[in-house]
């Protein structure tokens, strides 16, 4: 082990992000995958958000930051709601340490990436925050409308986790476009309809019968199938525009990135409209709602991608001297 003097214990503890640095340099792999991690947990705790809904759970720990008032922990008496309430707590944790080692990977990489780091950054107060806000959750009964804030917030969590994961893989060169004007205006008008059928799912959510626990819990005063209609028409919408997106991409002769990028989003359409389908006239059954929410995360990371794929960045170059121009002697 080596020697660790006290001029690197007090640079450990001053900055030990900068400490870490200048002793470590991960590879690219590396930091695509610490990248990739903190994406898949944002994934995972949509899942185990939602399980918890779905179980009735939501107040299985009545109150926060402690799951009851004399115990920071689930109790045996509290039983399986408290046990799935409280799990799920402990997966922020988990996903906090995904986010933290993104972060460590990003400031790590040589050359320096401040951009990189700062989308790490972005992710951790994105939890802190959506941390307290689900702690108001729970405080105030698990109303509709703070519910799906908490499940905004997750999907902002998860639209700057893609970008990080995709900034990794790309160098930090001038972007430069794929494709013309009117193809970004197109997906651009595809991102604004997701981001709305994402909203309005959310009010889907927040008048439906999962309330998210077996006590009375205060819902949207909507009607709830006229809300479910609606979220229909807009992911019809949202196919289309993906459609209509492919079929201009062929048309144009556009690069295989976005080509193969627009099919895996309206190949992952197609499924999540079935299971919304089936879910609508099967009474709305816990494991295909769960598989719905799923699959609401997928459809948005795939929509990023999307978007993302319209640009390349190139590795930034090093500023290459030219040719002098001072005049030069010739023999005569």
């Amino acid at each position: 082990m080596p020697n660790v003097t006290r001029a690197d214990a007090v640079a450990a503890v001053r900055n030990p992000l900068a400490f870490i640095a200048e002793r470590w340099t991960p590879t690219p792999r590396t930091v695509q995958r610490a990248a990739l991690a903190a994406l898949v947990m944002s994934v995972v705790i949509v899942v185990t958000g939602g399980a918890v809904r779905l179980t009735g759970s939501g107040l299985g720990c009545p109150t926060w930051p402690k799951c009851t008032a004399d115990s920071l922990t689930a109790t045996s008496a509290m039983g399986f709601h408290g046990a799935i309430e409280f799990g799920n707590r402990m997966l922020t944790y988990v996903l906090c340490a995904a986010v933290g080692w993104a972060i460590i990977a990003a400031r790590a990489e040589k050359p320096s990436r401040r951009g990189l780091t700062r989308l790490g950054w972005a992710q951790f107060w994105v939890v802190m925050s959506n941390a307290v806000l689900g702690g108001i959750v729970v405080l105030v009964g698990l109303n509709p409308y703070t519910v799906a804030a908490h499940f905004v917030a997750t999907s902002a969590l998860i639209a700057i986790a893609t970008v990080m994961w995709q900034r990794t893989r790309e160098g930090d060169g001038t972007p430069r476009p794929l494709v013309g004007k009117s193809v970004q205006q197109l997906v651009w008008f595809l991102v604004a309809a997701s981001v709305l059928l994402i909203l309005v799912g959310t009010v889907v959510t927040g008048a439906g019968p999962h309330a998210g626990d077996s006590s009375e819990v205060e819902r949207m005063p909507l009607d709830w199938e006229t809300v479910s209609k609606v979220h229909a028409v807009l992911a019809w919408i949202v196919v289309s525009l993906t459609f209509a997106l492919w079929f201009v991409l062929k048309a144009v002769d556009a690069p295989k990135g976005p080509l193969g990028r627009t099919r895996d989003l309206f190949l992952i359409l197609l499924a999540q409209g079935v299971i919304g389908y089936v879910q609508y006239f099967t009474d709305l059954p816990e494991i295909l709602v769960g598989l719905h929410m799923l699959g609401s995360a997928l459809v948005w990371i795939a929509v990023l991608r999307v978007l993302l794929a319209l640009r390349e960045r190139p590795q930034a170059s090093a500023d290459v001297p030219g040719p002098s121009s001072e005049p030069t002697l010739t023999r005569a």
